[in-house]
């Protein structure tokens, strides 16, 4: 569970969000100070960046334990992403393969006490989105040009519906970016909070306070699980986009 550092952070469950300054940067009026958000990023992709260096120095035929982590973290990511964009998509896979592993250890470094979750702030986690539509979406025109305004059109549907189904099919594609960053963020935020506020019960309970104790472990629990989960749901969803992109409906 992500904690509440600084004062008041036993008060209230939304102190651990706070972002804070560890250098503060000014580049033409503009605030680009590295923060604890900052910090934990960094750490992320050092972290990922270790993992697999550390994982794959030797590349040995009968792979360690390290290895062995290493090579089935790649083959779960290039599995689903064969399965939805196909080999078509393979130059595509190291940005989504990236793209999952820094989610997956935000999230779970989100867990470490008194650290920081970036993944539970929607401006992070719309960033990320925004660039998988744009990108799609850029994908998307240079492969097919003009012709990619027909994903707007759902197969089979007769002309007299078009004015329809064109503004919904377009509302929708527009809606990817909110509901991709918002079900990242949301998930995050409230599964954080909610350990906040039942761990803070245990102090205040005394001996009473073993059977929060308990949930609080539980949901830890439960947290590592939707770490994962959350990680995985960006990706599979990303990977869908993509293979629209690339074929269209």
């Amino acid at each position: 569970m992500a904690g509440a550092a600084g004062h008041g952070g036993g008060h209230s469950p939304l102190v651990q969000f706070e972002i804070k300054e560890i250098v503060p940067l000014k580049l033409g009026g503009i605030d680009i100070s590295f923060t604890n958000s900052s910090l934990m990023m960094v750490i992320a992709v050092a972290l990922t960046a270790g993992f697999f260096l550390i994982g794959m120095r030797r590349g040995a035929l009968v792979p360690g334990r390290w290895q062995s982590a290493a090579e089935l973290t790649y083959e779960f990511v290039a599995g689903l992403f064969r399965d939805t964009v196909g080999h078509e998509g393979r130059r595509y896979f190291p940005a989504v393969f990236t793209l999952f592993m820094f989610i997956l250890v935000g999230n779970l470094l989100g867990m470490v006490p008194y650290s920081f979750t970036f993944t539970s702030h929607i401006i992070v986690t719309f960033a990320m989105a925004a660039v998988v539509f744009v990108g799609v979406t850029i994908l998307g025109f240079a492969k097919h040009g003009l012709h990619f305004f027909s994903f707007f059109v759902p197969p089979g549907s007769p002309v007299w519906m078009w004015p329809l189904l064109i503004p919904i099919e377009i509302i929708s594609y527009l809606s990817r970016p909110i509901s991709l960053s918002v079900r990242l963020f949301a998930n995050m935020l409230a599964g954080h909070t909610l350990l906040k506020v039942i761990a803070g019960f245990i102090a205040m309970l005394g001996v009473a306070g073993v059977l929060p104790l308990a949930l609080v472990v539980a949901l830890t629990g439960l947290e590592i699980l939707i770490a994962f989960l959350q990680a995985y749901v960006f990706t599979i969803l990303t990977c869908l986009y993509i293979n629209d992109a690339l074929h269209l409906h």
